[in-house]
């Protein structure tokens, strides 16, 4: 049987493409250096207010420059609604949901992920140079969902009043 050359040329093409997507596929996932959201640790949503952690959230220094976050959310804020921590450093978000499903987005950052009462998404961010990002909820939690909004202000290590070492 023969082939016309161009379909030959066509099934190459074809076969070209396959591997250029399986390449990309695999480049986003492993190459660039994305990490899946950790959902390991669970709490009672419930009982947020007397847990160690989500009780008084806020910004929490564990190392040199390492900071913990722990935030949670609710209908329709962010709790705390603001977050400060200096510049390049690495912050680590712990986020749970008090309530219903909500989302948790910092803009311009590698920072999203669904927040689901009981369990806790673990997301660490390298801040870069000082500016102000966008703290916003991007899943559908109710009437007030439009004004579910925080900010996280990197600021210079001059200007960040810091919290004690653990």
């Amino acid at each position: 049987m023969h082939i016309h050359n161009y379909e030959k040329l066509w099934l190459g093409l074809s076969l070209v493409l396959i591997v250029a997507f399986i390449g990309t596929i695999t480049y986003g996932a492993v190459g660039a250096g994305v990490d899946m959201v950790d959902n390991g640790e669970t709490v009672n949503p419930e009982t947020l207010t007397d847990h160690p952690d989500f009780g008084d959230p806020g910004v929490e220094k564990v190392g040199p420059n390492e900071y913990e976050v722990h935030v949670v959310a609710r209908q329709f804020f962010f709790q705390p609604g603001t977050i400060t921590v200096p510049e390049d450093s690495t912050v680590t978000f712990h986020v749970t949901s008090g309530d219903v499903i909500h989302g948790f987005e910092v803009a311009g950052t590698n920072a999203n992920t669904m927040v689901i009462p009981g369990e806790v998404a673990t997301i660490t961010v390298d801040t870069g140079k000082p500016g102000t990002y966008g703290m916003v909820c991007h899943e559908y939690c109710g009437a007030g969902h439009h004004d579910m909004a925080g900010t996280v202000e990197v600021v210079p290590e001059e200007e960040f009043e810091g919290v004690s070492e653990e």
